[in-house]
């Protein structure tokens, strides 16, 4: 999940501080996805285009899985930072006058408590982080809230999520999928037959990663049946494995076997 949002962060990151088209990393990115899909045109081999271009085969493989090179172009990975709370000013002073001095919104957001440094202010403004229309979200973050329980989420939350998975339809298709496995991950007697229809569909959709996904499904198939439609798990026993662990590394050269074996049995 997580490398599929990545790799659709050129569609659903536009609401947000747009990437830097001309810096060395995408251009970088550009020349190495045309020169590895001009090899595989020509027939080479994933291990020969590696030995041609002095890349690891993994690095091959993920050029290789894009079908664009945008794909592989990722939006700034921006933290949190002291400007965040002031921006709203900063950008309607920035709409009333475009030409308004740097060194004259640092005094005005100081003024309102900012307490940060200049350099910082200067960052903010040139990665575009003032004009986007929200503040940027993370792979992580997004993925995040697309596995979540959808009744769990605040408003704002679902609203955000929403925008954003359909910002491309292959977003749209990886949510949908996300949604119809959620639901075979309660046993029923049915989920054997929806659960090959769930991995038909997903081979079928532009997602190269969770096709890699399904190919693991594929290797154990018959337990990921069971687990599916099965009642029995072995939940409990894995639980007891961590909290064992848990109690070990707390007593970790401190005491012997009686009191980890009285600790557990009390526990």
């Amino acid at each position: 999940m997580l490398k599929e949002v990545t790799a659709h962060s050129s569609c659903w990151g536009k609401a947000g501080p747009p990437p830097r088209e001309d810096s060395r990393r995408a251009v970088t990115t550009r020349q190495r996805w045309q020169q590895v899909h001009h090899l595989l045109g020509k027939g080479v081999g994933l291990l020969e285009c590696g030995r041609r271009l002095g890349i690891a085969i993994n690095t091959v493989k993920k050029y290789a899985r894009a079908s664009q090179p945008e794909r592989l172009v990722r939006v700034p990975a921006y933290r949190p930072t002291l400007v965040d709370p002031y921006r709203d000013h900063l950008r309607r002073r920035r709409d009333a006058d475009p030409a308004v001095p740097v060194l004259r919104l640092l005094a005005e957001i100081r003024a309102l408590g900012y307490a940060g440094s200049q350099n910082l202010l200067y960052r903010y403004i040139t990665d575009g982080r003032v004009e986007a229309d929200r503040l940027a979200v993370s792979p992580r973050r997004l993925t995040s809230m697309i596995l979540t329980r959808p009744t769990t989420l605040s408003n704002d939350q679902q609203r955000l999520c929403y925008e954003l998975t359909t910002a491309c339809p292959e977003m749209t298709v990886l949510a949908g999928l996300v949604r119809s496995f959620a639901a075979l991950l309660t046993p029923a007697t049915g989920n054997a037959d929806l659960l090959d229809g769930w991995i038909a569909r997903a081979r079928g959709a532009d997602l190269p990663h969770l096709h890699a996904f399904t190919r693991g499904l594929d290797f154990d198939r018959q337990a990921v049946q069971a687990a599916v439609t099965l009642p029995f798990h072995n939940g409990g026993t894995e639980g007891v494995n961590t909290k064992t662990k848990r109690i070990m590394r707390q007593m970790h050269g401190r005491a012997g076997f009686a009191l980890l074996r009285h600790r557990i049995l009390l526990g």
